[in-house]
């Protein structure tokens, strides 16, 4: 990134095939829309060149990138005044295919949804967190640099995050 700042923008292309998959991952989870996700990653690749000058070197670059990706989530946040999750579970129930699969992998591809779903119904700021720490497998000091809030308090908001999505998913499963 380094050398993107100081105006050789080849390097971009290597950035993007390294990160991309990665921030439309922490994109769709965050709000479950691929066709939105691939408009949020190229967003968030453009604004990495827009403003390739506030990258400074002396933190990872990674942290800098999901700082650069949250504002591309909150200005789609902004902008349609509301995230909306969206899950196509048709899309999700071909992949898995009809009715040959065993009881037991059913029945984890059930719980699978159950869990996307509850995920879905989380505060945005708790499902930012998991998002982050579960499925982008950040570190806590990374999202605490990201966030801009101290180690501690990433630990507290993923453990709240945690329990919020054990009572929702617990209540959807008793409510089956």
């Amino acid at each position: 990134m380094l050398r993107v700042k100081e105006g050789d923008l080849f390097p971009m292309g290597l950035l993007f095939k390294r990160y991309h998959r990665e921030l439309f991952g922490f994109f769709y989870h965050m709000n479950g829309n691929p066709d939105l996700c691939e408009d949020m990653v190229q967003t968030a690749f453009y604004r990495m060149i827009r403003y390739r000058n506030s990258f400074s070197g002396e933190g990872a670059f990674r942290s800098w990138m999901y700082q650069l990706a949250r504002n591309v989530l909150l200005d789609q946040v902004q902008q349609n005044k509301r995230t909306t999750y969206c899950q196509n579970l048709d899309d999700y129930a071909e992949r898995v295919g009809g009715g040959t699969l065993a009881d037991e992998s059913l029945h984890k591809t059930e719980q699978a949804v159950q869990l996307r779903n509850a995920l879905a119904k989380l505060s945005d700021a708790h499902r930012e967190v998991l998002v982050m720490s579960e499925y982008q497998e950040l570190k806590y000091k990374e999202i605490a640099e990201i966030l801009n809030v101290t180690e501690g308090a990433v630990k507290t908001r993923v453990h709240r995050a945690i329990n919020e999505l054990k009572i929702i998913y617990l209540k959807t499963e008793h409510e089956r």
